[in-house]
C-alpha cells in the first residue's frame, strides 16, 4: 500500500471485509497488534495507530521486560505506528472476512523508532547505499506440521496421515507422496502467498517427520525479504490451523530429528544492477571479503541467530547445522556456502540461523558482517572440503548463556544494532534465560529424584 487512496481502493474492492488486523513485530519476531473494525480502518491507516512502545520489549511469553527501559519507570508511553507499504491484504484462513497490515513505529519527527526491528535493518541498509550497493536477498524457511492435540506426556507429535502415525525410522526426504498427503495445506499456503504478494517458490519435503521447507524468491530489498519471511510464517501457521493442524518454526521440536533453519541467500548489485559477487573468472574479491566478514563476526552474532534455549539443540555435528565458522564452495556442512553454479546468480548462502529467528535482526547481523568484511578487506581463509573443519575455524557458541555474554561484549553487535537496541535485546533474552534457570525438567527428575 502506497497511500490512503490505495487503502480506499482495497476496501472498495473487498466490501465483505469486517475487520483489519494491524500488527508490529517484536524482538522475538512475534506479531503484536489489534483488531480494528472496518469503519475505523481507513482513519487508522491514514493517521496511524497508537501502540505502547514497550510492545517491542516483551519476552517470549509476552511479559514486559522492565530492564529494557520501555515500560516501568517511563509511564509506558505510546508510539504511533503506520502501514508498511504493500502489506495491506486479505487473510484467507479465518472464517470472518479479515484483512491484515504490517506496521512500523515512528518517532514524533517521522524517523523510525529505535526499538523496532525493521528500523534496525533499515539502518544497516543505509551503509550499503553509501557505497552504491544493494543486497538481493531470499530466505528459505523450514518448519514442522504437527498434531494440534498435545499433552505434557506427548508435547509434540507428527500429524496423522491417511496411513496413520509416522514411523520414527523413516525420513522420506524429497518425497512427493508426503507433499500429496498435505495437498490442501500447501495449496492454501500458495493461495494466501499470492493474495499477499509474497514471492513463495518451491515446497520441499525435508528430513524430519512432517518437516517441510518453503523457499522465497530473491528480491533487491532486504526489508521486503524480511517482511516476506515474517508474513510467510503467519500464513503457514494460519493455513495449518484452518486444516486442523499446527505448524511450528521451533528450531528443534524433536530431539532425535532434524532441526529447522532459516537459510539466507544473498548477493550484491551495483547501481547498474550488476552482480558484484560475480568476477570474470569466478567469485569476485568482494564476495571473498564478504565471507571474511561473516566468519569474523559470526560467533558474536549467535545470540541473534540462535535466540532461544531450544535453538542450541539444533547446533550439533552432523545435523546440517553449522558448529564452526567455516566456508566452502557448494558445501552444506559449512556455515557459509558459496554458490557459483550460475555466474549471474553467484551468491552466498548463510546457513547458521534457526527458523525461530527474528528475520529483521538476522538479516541485519548477516548483511552488516558482509559489509564490514568489504570495508576491512577481510580474508576468509581456505575453503573446507567435505565436513573437515580446519583447526583455524573457530567453533561457534553452542550454549545460550555463553552466546549472550559474547553478544553483550561485542563491538560488532553494538555497531550493528545500536547501543540502545543491543541493550533492549540483551534485557529480553536475560529475562528469558532467568526463567529457564528456574524450571526443572522431566529428564532431571528421571535421572536424579530417587537416584542421588
Amino acid at each position: 500500500m502506497n497511500d490512503i487512496a490505495d487503502a480506499k481502493a482495497f476496501f472498495d474492492a473487498n466490501p465483505d471485509i469486517e475487520v483489519l488486523e494491524a500488527f508490529v513485530i517484536d524482538a522475538n519476531g512475534v506479531p503484536r497488534g489489534k483488531w480494528i473494525p472496518r469503519e475505523r480502518a481507513l482513519d487508522v491507516l491514514d493517521k496511524g495507530m497508537a501502540m505502547p512502545r514497550s510492545v517491542y520489549a516483551l519476552d517470549v511469553w509476552g511479559r514486559d521486560v522492565n530492564a529494557a527501559g520501555l515500560a516501568q519507570g517511563t509511564g509506558d508511553p505510546d508510539g504511533l505506528c503506520f502501514p508498511v507499504p504493500s502489506t495491506l491484504s486479505r487473510i484467507s484462513w479465518l472464517n470472518r472476512p479479515t484483512a491484515q497490515v504490517l506496521l512500523d513505529m515512528r518517532d514524533p519527527d517521522g524517523s523510525g523508532f529505535y526499538g523496532d526491528p525493521r528500523q534496525v535493518l533499515a539502518n544497516v541498509l543505509k551503509g550499503f547505499s553509501k557505497i552504491g550497493l544493494t543486497p538481493v536477498v531470499a530466505t528459505e524457511l523450514e518448519f514442522y506440521l504437527i498434531d494440534p492435540l498435545r499433552s505434557a506426556l506427548d508435547p509434540v507429535r507428527p500429524p496423522n496421515s491417511r496411513e496413520g502415525r509416522w514411523h520414527a525410522g523413516q525420513t522420506q526426504v524429497l518425497s512427493i507422496s508426503e507433499l500429496q498427503d498435505f495437498e490442501e495445506v500447501f495449496h492454501g499456503i500458495a493461495s494466501a502467498a499470492r493474495a499477499q504478494g509474497i514471492p513463495a517458490d518451491m515446497v520441499v519435503r525435508e528430513n524430519g517427520p512432517g518437516q517441510y521447507e518453503i523457499n522465497l524468491n530473491h528480491v533487491p530489498d532486504a526489508l521486503k525479504a524480511a517482511d516476506y519471511a515474517v508474513l510467510l510464517k503467519r500464513i503457514v501457521k494460519g493455513v495449518a490451523r484452518a486444516n486442523d493442524l499446527d505448524a511450528t518454526f521451533m528450531a528443534k521440536p524433536y530431539g532425535m530429528q532434524a532441526g529447522s533453519g532459516m537459510h539466507v541467500h544473498f548477493s550484491l548489485i551495483d547501481e547498474t544492477s550488476r552482480n558484484v559477487y560475480a568476477g570474470a573468472d569466478g567469485p569476485s574479491e568482494l564476495l571473498f571479503h564478504s565471507v571474511g566478514g561473516l566468519l569474523e563476526n559470526m560467533a558474536e552474532s549467535m545470540a541473534v541467530f540462535a535466540p532461544h534455549a531450544n535453538s542450541y539443540r539444533r547446533l550439533r555435528p552432523s545435523e546440517h547445522a553449522p558448529t564452526y565458522a567455516s566456508w566452502g564452495f557448494d558445501n552444506r556442512s559449512a556455515a557459509v556456502r558459496v554458490i557459483t553454479a550460475s555466474k549471474p546468480a553467484t551468491r552466498i548462502e548463510h546457513r547458521v540461523a534457526g527458523a525461530d529467528v527474528n528475520p529483521y535482526l538476522a538479516l541485519a547481523m548477516i548483511l552488516n558482517a558482509a559489509l564490514s568484511g568489504i570495508k576491512e578487506k577481510r580474508n576468509p581463509g581456505g575453503a573446507i572440503t567435505g565436513d573437515e573443519h580446519a583447526i583455524n575455524h573457530d567453533p561457534l557458541p553452542t550454549n545460550w548463556d555463553y552466546a549472550l555474554r559474547q553478544f553483550a561484549r561485542s563491538t560488532f553487535a553494538y555497531a550493528t544494532l545500536g547501543p540502545k537496541y543491543r541493550s533492549l535485546y540483551i534485557a529480553c533474552k536475560a529475562q528469558e534465560l532467568a526463567e529457564f534457570s528456574l524450571r526443572v525438567t522431566d529428564v532431571e527428575y528421571d535421572a536424579y529424584i530417587r537416584t542421588v
